[in-house]
């Protein structure tokens, strides 16, 4: 039978709908409460120890975020081990969580297509995040001001802002692969496993496989010359950055540190004409972080476009 009306009818209802819930949530509000108290912490540490040096550094906000105080670490370090958790938890049960309701049969039944059910349900969990990103950057920005006395310039807070999209692309990933597993399982606690295990693959044992594969390579190259060594470490460089870890760690590092160059192998003849300690603006630093932008956004269109391939292929029985 051929549908009436826009592929995406009733597409706002479920964002209204589901954005409402996630906020209103035990779950979101347990995590919520969590990074909470996990931001003041390290940024209350980090600013202790940067009062001393307000007046010498230009980037006084950005080290803000970044200084690590023993025995917590940085504000940034938290952010990429938090927000997947939190990608997980909004998005895990979005579609298998019907199914066990029983409420996808009467969901469907209304003027709502399977397209505005499965992109309402992961715009909700991208506005969910992005709100509660907003909200912490607002209250560390404060938090700053009151503890160091200076109010951070306009070059500081277009960085921080484009931390927060590099953020919201990373649990954008993990989200859209608890999507993914939600719509391949029926049971929440098997799809919630599934990306557990995958994150903490990523996480732990990623970099030890590209070591292990590195030393074989290195067996190889130990025959060759330089450019073999060089090769040897570009291969390296892409086996890590395979990892989305690794690429929201260099899109930080170039956003949030304006010192930095570059973010892979940098020979001799590259660095002439460098002016040692010179800053780089703002859009120099989004053309270096722009390729691993790019991919995490690129992860997230390919892990949401094989869920809505495979949520398209479902059956829905009443």
């Amino acid at each position: 039978m051929k549908r009436e009306g826009s592929p995406w009818t009733g597409l706002w209802a479920v964002v209204l709908k589901e954005y409402a819930d996630h906020l209103s949530s035990v779950r979101m509000r347990i995590l919520e409460g969590l990074i909470l108290v996990v931001a003041v912490a390290t940024v209350y540490a980090a600013a202790q120890s940067l009062r001393q040096t307000v007046g010498e550094d230009p980037f006084i906000y950005l080290k803000l975020l970044t200084t690590s105080q023993d025995p917590l670490p940085s504000f940034v370090a938290f952010m990429g081990f938090l927000i997947p958790l939190t990608g997980i938890a909004l998005a895990f049960d979005a579609v298998n969580g019907e199914y066990n309701r029983r409420t996808m049969s009467r969901l469907l039944a209304q003027p709502i297509y399977r397209d505005a059910v499965l992109m309402g349900k992961f715009v909700a969990g991208l506005l969910t995040m992005a709100t509660t990103l907003l909200g912490l950057w607002l209250l560390v920005t404060g938090l700053g001001i009151l503890r160091l006395g200076v109010i951070p310039e306009a070059r500081e807070v277009g960085r921080g802002l484009f931390f927060l999209l590099a953020t919201l692309a990373y649990g954008g990933v993990w989200m859209a692969l608890a999507m993914l597993f939600s719509v391949t399982y029926r049971q929440p606690a098997t799809s919630a496993m599934a990306t557990l295990a995958v994150w903490l693959f990523f996480a732990v044992f990623w970099e030890i496989v590209v070591r292990l594969l590195s030393n074989v390579a290195a067996l190889v190259v130990m025959r060759g010359g330089t450019e073999n060594e060089l090769a040897l470490v570009q291969v390296q460089l892409f086996l890590s950055r395979l990892s989305p870890n690794t690429l929201y760690s260099e899109t930080v590092l170039a956003l949030l540190n304006p010192d930095v160059r570059a973010l892979g192998p940098v020979l001799i003849t590259q660095l002439e004409g460098a002016v040692r300690g010179t800053m780089l603006p703002l859009w120099q630093s989004l053309v270096l972080a722009w390729p691993q932008f790019t991919a995490l956004i690129a992860a997230v269109i390919l892990l949401f476009a094989y869920a809505y391939i495979l949520f398209q292929r479902q059956e829905v029985r009443a």
